[in-house]
């Protein structure tokens, strides 16, 4: 049963807040969810696009919620992610709230069993889905003078096997850990960390992983919910996360899955 429910943060409860949302492709990313629901909640935006195939798709989005900062941001090349920060302490001089949404594994690495995945792209899956959080949590702790709340996107299949998740199980694996311990570090700076794990949601990286049809129907007939979650359900979550309403939560996985995740 489809409930269509349109929440609404009280008095635009993020007004005042500053926020970078990493990882917009296109209308269908969880990355513009998230940034979606921060603008309806009041919060100003900075986000972030990979490259020049991207920014096409993005471009519209970034003026549609307005957002004050957007940049173009590969964290595999040199210098960019610094360049970002470098150019929000500018604009800014602070930052409230961050969201990870990227991850990356090569093709054949990914469709691939684990046991067929090369080091090189074990290496390369690792450091762009789950270490390029902990630089970005390193330069955004300094901006994060009145506390903030970072968020990572993971998935079930990082506690759990999902048939053709392969090699991102064990990279979404390391980045809850890592959420886990960058929350117990940066908790004296006021500083709070979600790994949000949506369910499976029709998304350009999503896309990458074989059988996904079948893992979507699955889900939805497992979903106590009885339906599958769409981007805004992510970035309400994410909205709520981040306001003082959330102010004593931090260092667990919120499931945003409809209830998937409890069943057997």
């Amino acid at each position: 049963m489809e409930q269509n429910i349109r929440p609404v943060l009280p008095s635009r409860v993020l007004t005042g807040r500053r926020a970078l949302v990493v990882g917009i492709a296109n209308d269908q990313s969880i990355a513009y969810g998230c940034a979606k629901a921060f603008r309806e909640a009041g919060a100003e935006l900075a986000v972030t696009w990979l490259n020049d195939k991207a920014k096409p798709h993005v471009e519209p989005l970034v003026r549609e919620m307005e957002a004050a900062i957007a940049l173009p941001l590969d964290v595999a090349e040199a210098g960019q992610l610094e360049a970002v920060f470098e150019e929000i302490g500018k604009r800014w001089g602070r930052l409230d709230i961050l969201v990870h949404s990227i991850a990356f594994a090569p093709r054949a690495d990914l469709q691939g069993g684990l046991l067929d995945c090369s080091a090189e792209g074990f290496a390369k899956a690792m450091d762009i889905s789950c270490h390029s959080f902990i630089r970005m949590a390193r330069l955004a702790a300094p901006l994060m003078t009145e506390g903030g709340t970072l968020f990572a996107m993971s998935y079930y299949g990082a506690n759990r096997v999902v048939p053709n998740y392969n090699v991102m199980g064990p990279v979404k694996a390391a980045l809850e850990a890592a959420c886990r311990y960058l929350a117990y570090e940066l908790g004296p700076r006021a500083i709070r960390v979600h790994a949000i794990s949506p369910g499976p949601l029709k998304t350009r990286a999503a896309s990458g992983l074989k059988d996904f049809e079948q893992l979507l129907n699955e889900a939805a007939e497992k979903a106590p919910l009885g339906e599958l979650i769409d981007i805004m359900d992510v970035g309400w979550t994410c909205a709520y996360l981040a306001t003082p309403f959330a102010q004593r939560l931090t260092g667990g996985t919120v499931y945003v899955d409809g209830g998937v995740n409890i069943i057997a």
